[in-house]
């Protein structure tokens, strides 16, 4: 089953989430806020989108954040500690389908994703 990971009133995760509806799929959608950080799914995370990709730093949590806590995000493993501890600094959503991970939204590749293996 897809696994959709974000916070529900992120608009980009409402795209997402609203094309998945609308195309009849079943997902389950797990809620940074609500459930926490699995870390060992941001670690994964990290790995396939690298640390600088997964970090929201256009957000309103990031410019929230003091001076120090920004300057102090300087590699992998103090991205993942901030963002443990700060879900909303994620990119999101984090899509884990079935040939693997995608973040953001996007309906093209949505799509592709979403096809059965060998359906053109």
């Amino acid at each position: 089953m897809l696994v959709v990971h974000g916070i529900p009133n992120c608009d980009t995760v409402k795209k997402a989430r609203d094309w998945l509806d609308a195309a009849g799929l079943a997902y389950h959608f797990h809620d940074f806020k609500k459930s926490g950080v699995p870390e060992e799914a941001l670690a994964r995370w990290v790995a396939a989108f690298g640390w600088e990709r997964l970090l929201n730093r256009q957000g309103t949590t990031w410019r929230r954040l003091a001076e120090a806590e920004r300057a102090g995000v300087v590699d992998a493993d103090s991205a993942q500690r901030l963002m443990r501890a700060q879900p909303s600094l994620i990119r999101r959503p984090v899509v884990q389908w079935a040939d693997g991970l995608s973040l953001g939204f996007d309906a093209e590749d949505f799509a592709v994703r979403s096809r059965p293996c060998g359906r053109a």
